[in-house]
C-alpha cells in the first residue's frame, strides 16, 4: 500500500518503488503500443491532461512528479472531479514518460465509447450536443505514422468532420505519439479503430454516404466530377507509400485528387488531408452564409 497524505484539500498517494503496480500501468500506457478494448490511454503533459478532463472522458488517475506541483495544482483547479492522485520522484516519473523532456504529469483515462451512429452524428463530447451539418467522416487506410495520424485527427476536428475511422493496419490514434500530434482532439472527435475494409464500406453504403477517394493520380475524368460536398461523405486517405488499399479506391463513388507541381511527386498524407477537408469545409460554409 502507497501511504495516503494530504496536501491543503488534496489527498494523493505517495508512490516510491518502480514496482508499484499504478507506475507499471502509466509505463505501459505511455510507451506502449496499439491498446487493447480497455485499456487506458496514456496522456502526459499539463496541455494534454488538461484537455482531457475538458473533453469529458473520465481520469482514473492522475500522476505527477515532485518538480511538478505548480501543474498539478492548476490541473486540478480546472477539473470539476477528484481522480486518483499519485505523487513519485522526477527519477521515477522519467522511468515511466513516453517523451524525451518530461513534463512531470500524466493521466490514465478511460477509453471512449463511440458506435457507427456517432460518427454519423458528430458527438460533441464537450456538451452531448449533436453536429448539425451532414456526416463527414474521415477514413484512415494504411497510414503508420502516428504523427500523421494525430495530425488528420486534429485536422479533422479543425474542419468539422464528424468523426474518424481507421482501418486494420492504421496506426491507433491513442498511441501517446497520435495524441500529442491531434492536440486533444483525438479525446474528443469519435473515433473507430481498426475497422475491416468489407464491414465499413457494408455500413457507409447502409447510411447512404458517398464515398470519395484521395489518389495521387491525374485523373482527368474525376477533375470534372465535382462530388456533392455539402451530403453525407466519407473521404479515404492512404499512405504516402501503397496509397490507398484497391478494395477502397475501387469502391468509390468518385475518387480526387489535389492539383500540385510536376516535380513533386505526392504530398504528406496528413498534407493531402488536410487541404481536402478545407476544400469541403469552404463549400459547406458558403452554401450556409445567407
Amino acid at each position: 500500500m502507497t501511504p495516503l497524505i494530504r496536501q491543503g484539500n488534496t489527498p494523493f498517494e505517495v508512490v516510491t518503488s518502480r514496482d508499484n503496480k499504478w507506475l507499471k500501468r502509466f509505463r505501459a500506457a505511455l510507451r506502449g503500443n496499439a491498446l487493447k478494448e480497455g485499456d487506458p490511454v496514456g496522456v502526459e503533459g499539463r496541455k494534454l491532461v488538461e484537455e482531457a478532463f475538458h473533453s469529458g472522458r473520465e481520469v482514473e488517475a492522475l500522476l505527477a512528479s515532485a518538480s511538478a506541483e505548480d501543474d498539478l495544482q492548476r490541473i486540478l483547479g480546472a477539473a470539476s472531479y477528484r481522480p486518483r492522485i499519485l505523487r513519485t520522484s522526477d527519477k521515477l516519473f522519467e522511468g515511466v514518460a513516453g517523451t524525451e523532456t518530461p513534463q512531470g504529469v500524466a493521466a490514465l483515462v478511460k477509453q471512449p465509447s463511440w458506435g457507427f451512429d456517432d460518427i454519423l452524428r458528430g458527438i460533441s463530447a464537450r456538451d452531448g450536443s449533436f453536429n448539425a451539418v451532414a456526416p463527414l467522416i474521415v477514413v484512415l487506410a494504411g497510414i503508420q505514422d502516428p504523427g500523421n495520424v494525430g495530425t488528420i485527427v486534429r485536422s479533422a476536428e479543425a474542419f468539422g468532420a464528424t468523426g474518424v475511422v481507421t482501418t486494420r493496419g492504421t496506426a491507433d490514434p491513442w498511441l501517446p505519439k497520435a495524441l500529442r500530434a491531434s492536440a486533444g482532439s483525438a479525446l474528443r472527435l469519435p473515433l473507430l479503430r481498426g475497422m475491416s475494409v468489407p464491414i465499413l464500406l457494408a455500413q457507409l453504403r447502409v447510411a447512404q454516404v458517398m464515398t470519395l477517394a484521395a489518389t495521387s493520380r491525374r485523373e482527368p475524368q474525376d477533375e470534372k466530377k465535382h462530388p456533392d460536398y455539402l451530403g453525407r461523405m466519407a473521404i479515404f486517405i492512404g499512405s504516402e507509400g501503397a496509397g490507398l488499399p484497391a478494395e477502397l479506391e475501387r469502391s468509390a463513388d468518385a475518387r480526387v485528387s489535389i492539383p500540385i507541381s510536376a516535380a513533386v511527386e505526392s504530398l504528406n498524407a496528413a498534407i493531402a488531408a488536410s487541404v481536402l477537408l478545407y476544400e469541403v469545409a469552404r463549400h459547406r460554409r458558403a452554401r450556409s452564409q445567407p
